[in-house]
């Protein structure tokens, strides 16, 4: 017996082996149990989805001899030629390569004519959206009044490029992407079907990796297959395939945390090294830190994250938060979309894990806004939170009326002369109590104010002066 690939083997045949699309499978067979069959369906979506199959699901439904019938029984003359793709009176045409206005010519004339054998004579257009403007617009007046024994089935992955004229005389289904869930399901039901094992890590990786197309889950599965000899493991996976594992990811974020630039160059070589490519690592720690985020956001959620929680190393989620792990996602993003032009991608991958090195000192926007306003405000004198810890400094500020700018002055104040005011706790319009004072403390500033004051001239300019 010929061998047949896992895609095609594995085609839906009813309406309930459709994975995923629960709503599309209820509304169908509704229609089929109630009679109220539609002259025209446009059925859009991702690639990999169903779309076709649901389509000759539908025909064998409309041509079975029980039928219509939500469940066509598979076994009569009429299902049996559908099946074989033999029948006469199931058209499958693809669009793309049928596109001019002559094709569908010639789909006007054919529609005159009565089925062969059943009731109905379905057409299902393939990629519809390929067919050119002066097709579609032939095509209107036959979609929008067909004789009673035709109906139309069009499929299309780009529904944005069908005319809404041909939308508004079809019905609309739309199908979603397989959650990775329920392909790993499938993968797990292909693997007891032909007598082969495989690692749970393993079938959530192919079924991520398939981005929600069983198709194309099916088709990684049958190469990784090839060359798993009995046993499908995602080490074997990560050698062949020249994947980066959870763990090299983890050992690389730990060493950028660490500050450590010579631990971090010297995985780099030994990742790059054993055949990943630059653009394939960019991906995976951008979808590493990405995870992260969402653990941060309190996601924990295996097939979001693509990894069990507890799998993620716990000191890097301890040492960057939320606003350093999106700085980070962005900086591998626009790495990922410069890397096309780079003349040397692995000196360009190794800046940007020098990047990462230092993660953990960047100062986002508003920590940056937020020092700002305290240095500000201690440059004008104005009393605010510019204690490091005001619970354990206890310090109070007395306000006092300021004193007016001495005549004949433009405004401005020494920085060095007012650091020394309030060094002596003589500052003039705030007064800053002493040390021996029972009730307070010296007072702290604040590390990130401290920053800030040194970007600043040593000038302070009133508001009333600008």
């Amino acid at each position: 017996m010929p061998y047949e690939v896992t895609a095609t083997r594995r085609r839906p045949k009813t309406f309930d082996q459709l994975a995923g699309q629960e709503f599309v499978v209820a509304t169908l067979k509704n229609s089929l149990k109630t009679g109220q069959i539609a002259h025209a369906y446009l059925f859009s979506g991702p690639r990999g989805c169903g779309k076709t199959s649901a389509a000759r699901i539908l025909a064998r439904a409309l041509r079975c001899e029980k039928g219509p019938a939500a469940e066509p029984c598979g076994v009569c003359p009429q299902c049996q030629e559908i099946n074989r793709g033999s029948s006469m009176d199931v058209i499958e045409i693809d669009g793309a390569s049928n596109t001019s206005v002559n094709d569908v010519r010639q789909i006007k004339e054919e529609v005159l004519f009565p089925p062969s054998s059943g009731p109905y004579k379905v057409y299902i257009i393939d990629e519809v959206h390929m067919l050119s403007n002066s097709a579609f617009n032939a095509l209107l007046k036959t979609i929008e009044e067909p004789p009673p024994s035709i109906v139309f089935i069009f499929a299309t992955t780009e529904l944005q490029k069908v005319p809404a004229t041909i939308k508004s005389r079809c019905q609309q289904f739309n199908f979603r992407l397989i959650p990775i869930e329920t392909i790993k399901s499938l993968l797990q039901e292909v693997c007891t079907e032909i007598g082969i094992s495989a690692e749970d890590e393993a079938l959530f990786w192919i079924a991520k990796e398939s981005t929600g197309s069983a198709r194309d889950a099916y088709t990684l599965f049958d190469q990784v297959l090839s060359f798993s000899e009995g046993h499908i493991s995602f080490e074997v996976i990560r050698e062949k395939l020249g994947l980066v594992g959870l763990d090299k990811l983890n050992t690389f974020a730990e060493t950028c945390t660490a500050n450590n630039l010579g631990g971090v160059f010297t995985l780099l070589d030994e990742i790059l090294d054993a055949g990943v490519a630059v653009e394939q690592l960019i991906l995976d720690l951008a979808s590493y830190y990405h995870s992260l985020l969402l653990l941060k956001a309190g996601i924990n959620r295996e097939s979001i994250l693509g990894y069990p929680p507890e799998r993620f190393s716990l000191k890097v989620q301890e040492k960057l938060d939320a606003p350093r792990l999106t700085h980070a996602g962005e900086l591998l993003f626009n790495l990922y979309r410069d890397i096309r032009y780079s003349i040397s991608p692995r000196y360009e991958i190794k800046t940007l894990a020098s990047k990462l090195c230092w993660l953990d000192r960047w100062v986002s926007p508003p920590d940056l806004a937020d020092a700002l306003k305290d240095a500000g405000n201690l440059l004008k004198g104005s009393p605010s939170s510019l204690a490091g810890n005001t619970a354990e400094s206890n310090v109070s500020l007395a306000k006092e009326e300021s004193n007016p700018p001495a005549s004949g002055t433009s405004g401005e104040l020494s920085f060095n002369d007012l650091y020394s005011q309030w060094q002596a706790g003589q500052r003039s319009q705030t007064e800053i109590p002493q040390p021996e004072s029972p009730q307070t403390e010296s007072l702290k500033l604040n590390p990130a104010v401290q920053s800030v004051l040194k970007i600043f001239d040593g000038t302070i300019i009133n508001d009333e002066q600008r």
